[in-house]
């Protein structure tokens, strides 16, 4: 045995030192990409380092765009790739070492709360600084770019073009507004790759930075309005408003500009709010306004300068592609379980090489009530514990998921249709790095931390290692709702060592004051459904190795555009603009290097995702239909007494580790700086707006310098 120890231990601190030469690289072509940006609205980039450049990458088979795709395409994707093998190696290294993680966490004081409440919600002082440092960034470019251009502008200059000062000036300011809403353009899409391999890099998740896309987006559409607003004034003081409907097939077409921004605006309005909240569709289907939007921007600025900003928006492409891909195959969905709370369990088949971590999210589909709609959920499984399952819990709130509520209480439905796509989720977990983690939910809110829990209950029992003590704060409006906590305990595989879990759940009724009797009518019901040969496991997208093949087809579909736009570029564009009498149209040239981005996109992912199918075919096979009657009376209510299926032993700990308070809301300040004499603390948060808020201004209060404060939360 301790060969093996020794072997592993050599392993594992190989994996670390790969990961570690991985993301120092990957920093350093990051740093070299940000200095390219704040170079870039000077002088000494366009008149030195630019001329310099493009001598050497202007060919017959790129021409002008050798330049960009050089110093702003590539080291993009080469992070991207990178990031691909981290967080492959990084499953390795927690496949060979659960306890990997659990090294004990310091609460560095830049990633504790700094402002809990105003329009950017929840922020860390880290995300404050880098915030601060793109504004930077934005105000520098803007404040370089104005400074060259009207230093160019003068009377003699304005009147010679027959216009007057403020005119020429306008004009040149709407120009560079417009530039430096490239450079936040270029940023856009990272956040919204549900399976980004950039964002693992800095242990961010696509749920997490959500924020960022919406800063970000809020930003753009205020200076790309700005810009068009100040053409539009510049034209009709000059008497050039037909300039409006301009579609030059040489430079920028004017008309192609107004579309983009048209379909941005529409985008950018049902994003307020009240509408996102109250009109969640109207929101949901708007913004496929995206695609008009960077079409027409393609075409209004055309293909040279769209590489600039095109690294994250290929990302995104290609991302959205293999969700496609995944969700055109219906999964097997074993069971229903219906709580009287109106929650719903779906648990689907899972294949053996799918794996995930806590708090991970995935996207259902239910065509029989809209083909369009999906929906993220929490996944309540754990993967490890349940090989062969995958959960989610979905709240009965919104019209969607009343309907699906009331077709799965019907007691005639022996199948249903789900389609999905996911799991997405972190790379990895600290979740053990802490001596003590307290959860604070509050309604749906519990879902993250039911994953969080059965986690916590697989490293003990399976790998006697040792786990953080446990503090679930959960509050209910009802006392129906406490049927929620039955989900904490897996149904099958909870070995009787869960009385060594340090648990401690304290539940809250807030709007009764005492137990409600058991009403005979309010029972948790199960649905089993059948199988249909067409129906397949979850699994992930590319296969068990979905990362490295994810770097693979990032790579090759890059390398395969670069070939085909190569010969296009030879044999069909050159030799029209070779020729001094004719140019090439630029819109003809933007929409066949989007054809052949996406052809290579396409091709590349179609490919790897084919391959992978077959090998999941195989896995399917293996999976046996199971077939059962719907009972009546489900496993386990401590609630309404029901017969549990569960081992007794688990089953009374878990009781008696729990303490239920009606009326009364929980004092979330006293509980939680009861614990500030511990070494370190781990605050999770999921729930209401104002819960998150109360429970950031408590860990940024200085009362306590031991809490590291995590904000769950998945309210676009």
């Amino acid at each position: 045995m301790a060969p093996e120890m020794v072997r592993r231990s050599s392993s594992l601190e190989k994996f670390r030192r790969l990961q570690s030469a991985i993301r120092l690289l990957a920093f350093v072509v990051f740093l070299g990409s940000i200095f390219i940006w704040i170079m870039k609205p000077t002088n000494t980039f366009y008149l030195k380092w630019s001329a310099a450049i493009e001598s050497q990458t202007r060919s017959t088979y790129f021409g002008s765009l050798g330049e960009n795709l050089l110093i702003f395409c590539f080291p993009v994707l080469f992070i991207a790739v990178l990031g691909c093998v981290h967080v492959h190696i990084s499953k390795k290294t927690n496949s060979i070492n659960p306890e990997s993680n659990s090294i004990k966490y310091k609460n560095p004081i830049w990633k504790r709360p700094v402002l809990v409440k105003g329009p950017l919600g929840i922020v860390s002082a880290i995300e404050l600084i880098f915030f601060l440092m793109f504004v930077a960034l934005l105000v520098w470019s803007l404040s370089s770019y104005l400074k060259s251009g009207f230093s160019q502008i003068n009377k003699q200059s304005a009147a010679k073009a027959g216009e007057k000062v403020w005119q020429e000036k306008l004009k040149t300011a709407a120009l560079m507004i417009g530039l430096v809403g490239n450079i936040c353009l270029a940023f856009l899409f990272f956040p919204v790759a549900r399976g980004s391999s950039v964002l693992p890099l800095l242990d961010l998740t696509s749920e997490s930075c959500i924020k960022y896309h919406i800063w970000i987006g809020h930003i753009v559409m205020t200076l790309f309005t700005l810009h068009g607003a100040f053409y539009v004034i510049y034209w009709a003081s000059t008497h050039q408003i037909s300039e409006m409907l301009k579609w030059d097939e040489i430079g920028v077409s004017n008309l192609a500009g107004e579309i983009s921004l048209l379909g941005g605006l529409l985008l950018w309005v049902v994003t307020v709010p009240r509408i996102r909240r109250k009109a969640f569709e109207v929101f949901f289907y708007t913004h496929y306004l995206y695609i008009v939007f960077f079409v027409f921007f393609v075409f209004h600025v055309g293909i040279d300068n769209t590489i600039i900003v095109l690294p994250s928006f290929y990302l995104f492409l290609l991302d959205r592609f293999l969700r496609l891909l995944q969700s055109r195959r219906h999964v097997r969905l074993l069971s229903a379980r219906l709580l009287p709370c109106d929650y719903l369990e779906l648990n689907f088949s899972k294949s053996h090489g799918l794996s995930y971590n806590p708090t991970s999210v995935i996207f259902i589909n239910v065509p029989s009530i809209s083909h369009l709609q999906w929906h993220p959920f929490t996944v309540t499984s754990n993967g490890k514990l349940e090989p062969e399952k995958l959960s989610v819990v979905i709240k009965s709130e919104g019209s969607w998921s009343q309907k699906l509520y009331q077709r799965l209480s019907s007691s005639s439905i022996d199948r249903l249709d789900v389609s999905v796509e996911g799991p997405y989720g972190p790379a990895s977990t600290n979740y053990l790095r802490y001596d003590t983690l307290v959860m604070v939910s509050g309604g749906s809110g519990i879902t993250p931390f039911i994953s969080i829990i059965r986690e916590i209950i697989y490293q003990s029992t399976t790998f006697r290692c040792k786990t953080p003590k446990v503090k679930l704060i959960c509050s209910f409006k009802n006392s129906s709702s406490l049927s929620m906590l039955d989900l904490i305990l897996p149904l099958s595989g909870t070995s009787s060592e869960i009385s060594n879990i340090q648990l401690k759940i304290e539940a809250f009724v807030t709007r009764e004051k005492e137990p409600k009797p058991h009403n005979p009518n309010h029972f948790l019901r199960t649905i089993w459904f059948k199988p249909h040969p067409t129906d397949a496991p979850i699994s992930a997208a590319l296969g068990p190795n979905h990362w490295l093949w994810l770097g693979a087809v990032i790579s090759s579909s890059f390398i395969l555009y670069l070939i085909i736009i190569g010969f296009i570029n030879r044999y069909y564009i050159y030799p029209i603009d070779h020729n001094t009498d004719k140019k090439f149209s630029h819109s003809l040239k933007s929409f066949l290097n989007m054809l052949v981005i996406c052809l290579a996109i396409g091709v590349t992912a179609s490919a790897a995702f084919l391959w992978n199918k077959k090998q999941n075919a195989k896995e399917a096979k293996k999976i046996q239909n199971i077939e059962g009657s719907t009972p009546t009376v489900s496993p386990a209510s401590m609630t309404f007494n029901a017969d549990r299926e569960l081992e007794s032993l688990p089953y009374q700990t878990f009781v008696q580790a729990t303490n239920i308070h009606y009326g009364e809301r929980p004092d979330l300040k006293r509980m939680i700086l009861e614990l500030k004499d511990e070494s370190s603390v781990g605050i999770l948060v999921a729930g209401p707006r104002k819960m998150r808020q109360e429970v950031a201004a408590i860990c940024s209060s200085g009362l306590a310098k031991n809490m590291h404060f995590e904000s769950i939360s998945f309210s676009w």
